[in-house]
């Protein structure tokens, strides 16, 4: 199994938590790269880095069409933001494959960086140590996505077929949980 990351965000962190996982990660540049992955991670990072990558790169149209055929995705804290289709006071880039609302930097206001532990029922009974950085948060969802977590009232992490997100940053913490999730989705997709 191979799961590709876009070369932006926590890259590193991701790489050694999919190692941890035993999981081989490639960084995802060229529009060619993205066609020998089994799933794709898109982290966070700032929007104009990722407009500019996407766009100069063609990779939009190669990660659009793989997701089509059926690979899984993740997007962890803003970088699930590229995933949905609505995103509330922004004109900025998305692939537009999930059917919801995103709010940017929702806890701005409070400490740009914050761990709260939080049930994920999909994870099992303990507590995942939610890290959230400049975080978003999902504010709404159509009936076709499945709601997995949420913290303060706030929707954190959804599903919607081979698209998953969550608008906290699993690879910043320890707990391999978010990321062996992720790994099943892609077994199930394979067959």
């Amino acid at each position: 199994m191979r799961i590709g990351i876009l070369t932006q965000g926590a890259v590193r962190e991701h790489q050694k938590i999919l190692a941890h996982c035993e999981v081989e990660s490639v960084l995802i540049r060229t529009p060619q790269d993205v066609g020998f992955i089994d799933g794709l991670i898109i982290s966070g990072s700032g929007g104009i880095a990722i407009d500019s990558l996407m766009s100069e790169s063609k990779l939009r149209q190669a990660i659009i069409k793989k997701t089509q055929q059926g690979i899984p995705i993740l997007g962890t804290g803003s970088g699930l933001a590229m995933l949905a289709k609505d995103i509330e006071n922004s004109d900025g880039f998305s692939l537009s494959l999930m059917d919801i609302k995103i709010c940017l930097h929702t806890y701005s206001k409070e400490a740009d960086r914050f761990q709260e532990k939080i049930i994920i029922d999909a994870l099992g009974k303990a507590p995942f140590p939610a890290l959230f950085v400049n975080a978003p948060h999902v504010e709404s969802v159509k009936p076709n996505v499945g709601i997995l977590a949420e913290n303060r009232g706030k929707i954190v992490m959804v599903r919607q077929g081979n698209c998953l997100g969550t608008t906290f940053c699993p690879e910043l913490t320890d707990d391999l949980r978010v990321h062996l999730y992720f790994k099943q989705m892609i077994e199930d997709a394979k067959g």
